[in-house]
């Protein structure tokens, strides 16, 4: 009997193993389906987030940070709203690569985003950990996917946002099921130690995971997650919220590879005042054998941590808001600007020879145009890429040299084929002139692209300007078609100009958008008539050069 029962123990021994590894399988499994849940939701509500605040949150951010302890409080705000730090700052490195904000405008919001991503650890404490809103999220899913579903307008984002809470919630709330056994399966043993070495692997873990996961927010549950249920020890998870903090600036890091100069920068500072803070907070944290017990007694593991999270980030604002401009002016120098060639060599001493100086500022203006028409195609382009905008500066300052230089052509007397290529370059320069001014109002072609009954017209325009700049088509039938496309679109936007005022008085709309709207309506018609007008002069300036060598040639000189 006893030997039958020594027979069987090993068999039962076997079965128990195979059943715990099974459990410790499952466990892990949830955890990862939490993560990914997390994810998502984390997504969509960011995602829902940006879309309700639509250009609203770009003319906040472009017009609130005038200071940079303006731009702290709106890079604060803004990212609280969206619950995503990278998705404000790889924004701000793109507003700067459009000329929208200048470096210590954006080091400002790049600040307040840091601050402001400490809200979504909060957020998941008190609704994840202290009210347990898991399984309160399964039944308004279903609610809240319907009204995305089903809805319209605001109804649907409303929807979406909540979809995308409760989808946090609920891998938040699968995440604490799969740890509930972490304790036993993962200790602190397996972890580097609280040796100054090893907080430093801890550092890199947290850095890799953030970067892993594209979010420094998913990577912050998770630790939190294992600090509930008592698998990561507290010193240890500060350790690893530290490498977060690093790891989080991959992103705006990549929106800036292949960039302008100044993305690059806002980039290159975003890292350096993250790792310099991270430095502080560091040295915080080997400090803190005396103050950390005292405060987890006092809070709790949980809120220790979120309380050393916002804590440090507050403190490195505090070191790097009054230096910024010292700090912008150092990074402007580790990436400097290399001085580009002038876009046009207009050689005073060709003013001795009218025909010859018609001939060479007819020149210069084809190139200025083809400079101007190319940026504006690229920002109308889809997906837009505001970049070349932002690289007029050459252009700008071309223009202003062919306007010097045009006032000083005298022409020789009774040369009617001059005078009317003179007036055609004055005319088109004027129209260059306007056009330049107009260029500087990206947020403008920003709502054109967000808007479905505008997109294609302003598609349409950009390529008609990017076959003009590359030659691509014949100049007479490119203008008849800027002409046409004008009236096209002047159609179009009295009836949308119509449509946007009854959405607003329905509530569809609010008057922001209108006006919005409005004006980028206007933008559209007033450079696409610019456009038009630059491309006609252009021909009529041409001809009637060329009626000056080849008085044959006279009948060409018309108006194409």
């Amino acid at each position: 009997m006893n030997a039958d029962c020594e027979n069987l123990r090993p068999a039962r021994q076997g079965a128990i193993l195979g059943k715990n590894e099974a459990d410790m399988s499952a466990d892990y499994l949830t955890v990862l389906g939490g993560i990914g849940m997390f994810l998502v939701g984390m997504k969509i509500m960011t995602a829902a987030l940006r879309d309700a605040a639509g250009s609203n949150l770009r003319d906040i951010l472009t017009r609130f940070t005038t200071t940079p302890l303006r731009g702290v409080m709106t890079g604060t705000l803004s990212t609280a709203v969206i619950q995503s730090s990278s998705a404000t700052t790889v924004m701000t490195v793109g507003f700067v690569g459009a000329g929208l904000l200048t470096m210590p405008q954006a080091l400002g919001v790049i600040y307040g985003a840091n601050i402001g991503t400490t809200a979504t650890g909060w957020l998941v404490s008190l609704l994840g950990f202290k009210l347990k809103l898991g399984s309160v999220a399964m039944a308004g899913l279903l609610f809240a996917g319907l009204a995305d579903l089903l809805g319209r307008g605001a109804v649907a984002r409303a929807g979406r946002m909540v979809s995308g809470l409760c989808l946090l919630l609920i891998g938040l709330d699968l995440m604490q099921v799969g740890m509930a056994g972490a304790s036993e399966l993962v200790t602190p043993q397996m972890l580097p130690g609280n040796t100054f070495l090893g907080l430093v692997l801890l550092v890199g873990l947290g850095a890799g995971l953030t970067i892993v996961m594209q979010s420094s927010s998913a990577a912050m549950a998770l630790a939190l997650v294992m600090v509930q249920g008592g698998a990561l020890p507290l010193e240890q998870a500060l350790a690893i919220v530290i490498g977060m903090n690093v790891g989080t600036t991959f992103t705006a890091i990549l929106a800036s590879v292949g960039g302008s100069r100044p993305m690059r920068q806002t980039a290159l500072a975003n890292l350096f005042f993250n790792v310099a803070t991270s430095v502080v907070a560091f040295a915080a944290l080997l400090s803190g054998a005396a103050w950390l017990p005292v405060l987890e007694q006092a809070t709790g593991a949980v809120t220790t941590v979120l309380i050393f999270h916002m804590g440090f980030n507050i403190v490195g604002t505090a070191m790097f808001l009054p230096i910024t401009q010292q700090f912008a002016a150092m990074v402007a120098r580790l990436v400097p600007d290399h001085p580009a060639a002038p876009l046009i060599d207009l050689d005073r001493a060709l003013l001795q020879d009218p025909g010859l100086s018609l001939v060479a500022g007819e020149a210069a203006t084809a190139t200025i145009s083809q400079r101007l028409n190319a940026a504006l195609a690229a920002a109308l382009r889809d997906p837009p890429d505001y970049r070349p905008l932002s690289a007029l500066q050459s252009a700008q300052e071309a223009l202003q040299e062919l306007s010097e230089f045009l006032a000083d052509i005298r022409l020789s007397e009774g040369r009617e084929d001059q005078e009317r290529a003179y007036a055609a370059l004055l005319h088109q320069t004027d129209h260059l002139m306007r056009l330049m001014a107009r260029s500087g109002q990206k947020g403008r072609a920003a709502t054109l692209s967000e808007d479905p009954m505008l997109r294609r017209p302003a598609q349409a325009m950009g390529l008609a300007l990017a076959q003009l700049a590359e030659g691509r088509a014949e100049e007479e039938k490119t203008v008849a078609r800027l002409g046409r496309l004008y009236d096209l679109i002047e159609l179009r936007t009295k009836r949308h100009r119509r449509a946007l005022l009854l959405g607003e008085h329905a509530g569809i709309y609010s008057l922001s958008d209108v006006f919005s709207h409005t004006d980028a309506m206007r933008w559209m018609q007033r450079c696409l008539h610019h456009a038009e007008r630059i491309a006609y002069y252009g021909g009529v300036a041409r001809g009637a050069l060329a009626a000056a060598k080849d008085p044959a040639a006279a009948e060409n000189s018309d108006a194409p």
